[in-house]
């Protein structure tokens, strides 16, 4: 079942009710691999804490590094062959973007050609920043 977005507690958290009703999802026992609700490319997938935090960096180093464990698993596998890439960010905080409280990290198949100009990667959040060498020196 697709995950949608806005809340705001383990309550009603989206991810929490899935979590709890898959109990087989893809992970372990710290967390796992959701897919996008409203997924950027075909694979768009999601890690996830089992347990509900809203902030990622108030995740105990154990979970944070399930996670991270399971990043390089969605990455080696989307990212297969010279012209595929991926992109992997998260959005912490409501200035930047986060839509459900619950701290979860996107992990984005690239292939070549999927926008114009791909530069900038994940710096494409704010546009005027994306292609960092035509606007100059900044803290890149």
């Amino acid at each position: 079942m697709p995950l949608t977005g806005g809340e705001t507690d383990a309550d009603g958290c989206r991810f929490c009710t899935e979590i709890a009703q898959t109990p087989a999802c893809r992970g372990t026992e710290l967390a796992v691999v959701l897919e996008d609700a409203f997924p950027v490319a075909p694979g768009h997938r999601l890690i996830v804490p089992r347990e509900h935090h809203d902030d990622l960096f108030s995740l105990a180093p154990a979970v944070l590094q399930a996670m991270w464990r399971l990043i390089a698993e969605e990455c080696r596998d989307l990212s297969r062959g010279a012209d595929h890439g991926v992109n992997v960010g998260a959005n912490v905080g409501r200035a930047a973007g986060q839509t459900v409280a619950h701290a979860h990290v996107h992990v984005i198949p690239r292939v070549v050609g999927d926008v114009a100009n791909p530069r900038g990667g994940v710096r494409g959040v704010i546009p005027l920043k994306q292609d960092w060498a035509a606007s100059g020196p900044t803290d890149v």
